[in-house]
């Protein structure tokens, strides 16, 4: 396994690419509202991740169709855009996007309510949220990987919820997929020991309900097996020598964290 460990100019470039994401996630989540398709939401993320001079890193990837995957209530990742999805009041809906700066690749999800939404909705975007935060305090020099992994699954099985097998966090750097998986669930293994200059995309996809997942006809749009609610929660992190980095970290997040509010 070849995991890269980012020189201090790489980590600079990687601090750009995830401040810009940041903002552009702030922005557009401000956006969202009933009544506004799915097409929509992508349209305006792809005109703000250009106008900072940066390169959406989703269009096209592998085929994929849009710049913004838009996930809506039991969608639980890589949601087509559609003109005809219209949100309505009460849905959920994840934006995850990404970017790049100088050749360099930023990752970011967020689960945002379209109006007000159920008290089940909001206790599964927040948990999610949380169960992120809980696997990064153990995202440091020395650590195993597995360990992130485990502390995410165990605060969302609390609750009762599943979380998603299938699909896993990532390495980030030159290329929006790099070593290593980084699974938001125990898998047997211990996994490789954290180094400062690694970075990571660690997001947990959570389910209301089952686990178990599939994939629809569009090979692309992924979904709880039961139908049930999902969130996803993403953020680019550095590993350094202390706490770990949050380099995707809003202005508003970073203002409720440091006011206690979450």
């Amino acid at each position: 396994m070849s995991v890269t460990i980012k020189s201090a100019r790489e980590i600079e470039l990687m601090r750009a690419a995830g401040k810009i994401l940041a903002k552009v996630h702030q922005n557009l989540g401000h956006e969202i509202k009933p009544g506004m398709s799915t097409w929509d939401i992508n349209r305006l993320g792809d005109e703000m991740i250009r106008d900072y001079g940066c390169i959406p890193n989703f269009l096209n990837y592998n085929g994929y169709p849009a710049s913004v995957c838009v996930s809506v209530n039991e969608e639980v990742v890589h949601g087509i855009p559609n003109k005809k999805h219209i949100l309505k009041e009460g849905d959920i809906v994840s934006l995850d996007m990404g970017l790049i700066y100088k050749g360099y690749h930023s990752d970011a999800a967020r689960t945002h309510g379209v109006g007000a939404v159920s008290e089940e909705a909001a206790n599964l975007m927040k948990r999610t949220r949380q169960s992120f935060f809980e696997g990064i305090r153990y995202a440091k020099e020395g650590n195993r990987l597995s360990s992130i992994s485990g502390a995410i699954e165990d605060y969302a099985e609390s609750f009762g919820y599943g979380v998603v097998y299938d699909l896993v966090g990532h390495g980030i750097g030159t290329h929006l997929h790099e070593e290593p998986e980084v699974p938001n669930f125990r898998t047997g293994r211990r996994g490789i020991r954290l180094k400062s200059g690694m970075t990571l995309a660690i997001e947990p996809m959570i389910n209301a309900g089952t686990p178990d997942v599939v994939w629809m006809d569009d090979e692309w749009t992924v979904v709880s097996r039961d139908g049930s609610l999902s969130a996803h929660y993403e953020n680019t992190i550095l590993i350094t020598e202390g706490e770990p980095e949050i380099l995707t970290l809003t202005e508003e997040e970073a203002a409720a964290m440091e006011n206690g509010e979450w």
